[in-house]
């Protein structure tokens, strides 16, 4: 079965090729675009179903496919570096979900996109993120994530800036690429250690040599390698997953098509950074330290996005801040339950925030407007977008049966519950960190509430007419995603048997379950009294300090923005004033030396046969005089 596993990812990549080839030049040739976008991708979706039927039954556990392509040997360890294909229950999970929702996003776009000027370029490049984002999860080793890893951010750079002529899709796909680039230094510099210490870039190598210990570690210990090792991929995934304090990218990232906000938010690009901690958890679990940092940033992120997608107006950002806030659930839920509970809470969110935006999709496809104050009343003339987008509100929620409530679950039991939390912040740490992650259900289901009570009840604000039913290329996507939002969670018990996890021994609070549907439904309860068609304000509301202090996302943009300015900018107007006053003036110092020595030399060069004679009889009387003195000064001559 492992042998085929490598035209998941190839497809796409075949397909990127022949749009790029056939269908770029010419007009009539590029409405064949989708078409075999959607032909590879369901292709390369059967086959992921088929692999993770496999691992399912045992039959394709474990399998791995490698090809040896380079051999550097060095003194001590060899260092040997492949390629290929790592099939187990992880990669067969993401496969599918990363497929499925690629495919239900590329069949919608046909409707989206139709009559775009770009509308092949489009294809190739949605072709590319997907093969890019195949590869990543598909592969064996360190070293060839790593390049499917950039060649994912190069493709959110392709799509987020697609429309470039947009001052803003431009500057938004920049801030993306910089910002994405911090984390993945710290990445690169983890492969570098660990091609000194480990000999080996290979997932399952490498676990092998930390379980028995063999790593090499150099300057520092072992164990303050491994963590120094696992922070610094951490700082890779914490880039490309929005992690604060580098998630100040993905609410710009908006200024691309809708459906590729949902491609990046659902389960490609912000996915990768959840999908490479569950993929070397091996080095986290050696740490606790890495897995407490893991947590507390997961659990702060989850807080601060949450909240400040409770002030937003375009309906693009709030589900932006959104996908930041439950990304930040899922590394809490690594930090402190493990790869199941962190991977199953993102297999869940793939369907409903993928769900999610293409709802809003289809209602700015209908008004022209990103703003919730510019909709109302859309339920009228769009009621399966309504109704979609209403079931992903209470998956997202986290209210049951739907599937958000199961995996939301297992990451507040295992706050609840974890011992890696009080052994390194103690008690008080953990109820912290538990208080915060109860508190970001209560505002999940606000700000949701308030995004679908504005844009889809009460009165039409600033929409011309009544809003249209998107077409069904559109909407069937969403229907079958809104079927997956309602019951994936219903497969978690064979999810954890499948990743071979085991639920905690230790029960955790009988009270949990019905605390966190009463603070959801106490979200959605708040959102109805402020914002239901008899109480919602006609205009955006203003707000008081609280609401403009988290409409302006706690200025946290407005504190990079002024260090870019003043300090960094500050620091390179010092440093050109250096190069040009002190080096530039060295160098320019010695050149002006040379210049006069050579203007005082060549008056010399008369062409005066009597001035040479002069000179000549000048040298020979100094001589003379000076070997007269040398001699009489203590017989230093002879």
């Amino acid at each position: 079965m492992h042998s085929y596993i490598w035209l998941i990812p190839a497809l796409p990549a075949a397909a990127f090729v022949l749009i790029s080839v056939f269908c770029l030049r010419s007009k009539r040739a590029e409405k064949a675009a989708p078409a075999i976008i959607i032909s590879t991708l369901s292709v390369s979706l059967v086959l992921s179903i088929i692999a993770l039927h496999g691992v399912s039954t045992g039959r394709a556990l474990g399998e791995e496919w490698r090809v040896s392509w380079l051999s550097v040997r060095l003194a001590s360890p060899p260092l040997l570096v492949d390629f290929g294909t790592l099939l187990d229950p992880l990669s067969a999970i993401m496969l599918v979900v990363v497929c499925a929702v690629s495919l239900a996003v590329q069949i919608y776009s046909t409707g989206y996109m139709r009559g775009d000027p770009g509308f092949a370029r489009y294809f190739a490049f949605m072709s590319l993120f997907s093969c890019a984002m195949l590869g990543l999860v598909a592969s064996n080793n360190l070293l060839l994530t790593y390049v499917f890893w950039e060649l994912v951010g190069l493709c959110s750079y392709l799509l987020i800036g697609f429309w470039y002529r947009k001052p803003e899709a431009a500057n938004a796909a920049k801030k993306a690429f910089i910002v994405t680039r911090f984390g993945d230094v710290g990445f690169l510099l983890a492969i570098l250690a660990l091609s000194k210490s480990a000999g080996t870039f290979n997932f399952r190598e490498l676990e092998g040599v930390i379980a028995s210990g063999g790593l090499k570690p150099f300057f520092i210990g072992q164990s303050a390698f491994v963590t120094v090792v696992s922070l610094l991929i951490f700082s890779g995934a914490a880039g490309k997953s929005a992690q604060f304090p580098l998630h100040i990218w993905l609410p710009d990232a908006m200024e691309g098509p809708t459906p590729v906000s949902a491609l990046i938010h659902a389960a490609t690009m912000v996915a990768a950074g959840v999908y490479l901690v569950a993929r070397t958890y091996f080095f986290f679990e050696a740490s606790p330290v890495a897995l407490t940092v893991i947590a507390l940033i997961g659990v702060f992120t989850a807080f601060l996005a949450a909240s400040i997608a409770a002030a937003q107006d375009d309906i693009k950002r709030i589900l932006a801040y959104s996908t930041i806030s439950q990304l930040g659930y899922m590394m809490l839920g690594l930090g402190v339950g493990g790869v199941a509970v962190g991977i199953f809470h993102l297999t869940t969110h793939a369907w409903f925030k993928a769900l999610l935006f293409l709802m809003a999709g289809s209602a700015i496809h209908a008004v022209h407007t990103n703003s919730i104050w510019e909709m109302g009343g859309l339920w009228r003339g769009m009621k399966v977008t309504a109704a979609v987008g209403l079931i992903g509100l209470l998956a997202l929620a986290g209210l049951p049966p739907l599937s958000g409530f199961y995996s939301k679950e297992g990451i507040l039991h295992a706050a609840a519950t974890s011992h890696v939390l009080v052994d390194t912040v103690g008690p008080s740490g953990k109820t912290a960190v538990f208080a915060l992650a109860l508190a970001v259900v209560f505002l999940t289901a606000y700000y949701m509430s308030r995004l679908w009570f504005v844009a889809f009840l009460g009165k039409a604000r600033a929409t011309r007419g009544e809003a249209r039913e998107s077409p069904a290329v559109m909407t069937v996507p969403m229907i079958v995603l809104a079927v997956l939002s309602i019951c994936a969670g219903w497969a978690g018990p064979w999810f954890m048997r499948l990743m071979r996890a085991a639920e905690s021994h230790e029960p955790g609070p009988a009270w949990l379950p019905t605390v966190s549907v009463l603070l959801a439904l106490a979200g959605l309860g708040v959102g109805w009294l402020r914002f239901s068609p008899a109480r919602a304000p006609k205009e955006r509301p203003t707000g008081g300090a609280l609401y403009t202090f988290l409409q302006n996302h706690w200025y946290i943009d407005y504190a990079y923005h002024w260090a870019a300015w003043k300090i960094l900018l500050g620091l390179a107007a010092v440093s050109a004033w250096v190069d040009r006053h002190i080096v530039d003036g060295m160098v320019n110092g010695v050149g002006w030396l040379a210049g006069r020595f050579a203007a005082g030399l060549r008056r010399t060069e008369t062409g005066q046969l009597q001035f040479y004679a002069l000179i000549i009889v000048l040298g020979a009387l100094i001589a003379g005089v000076v070997l007269t003195g040398l001699r009489s000064a203590g017989g230093l001559l002879p």
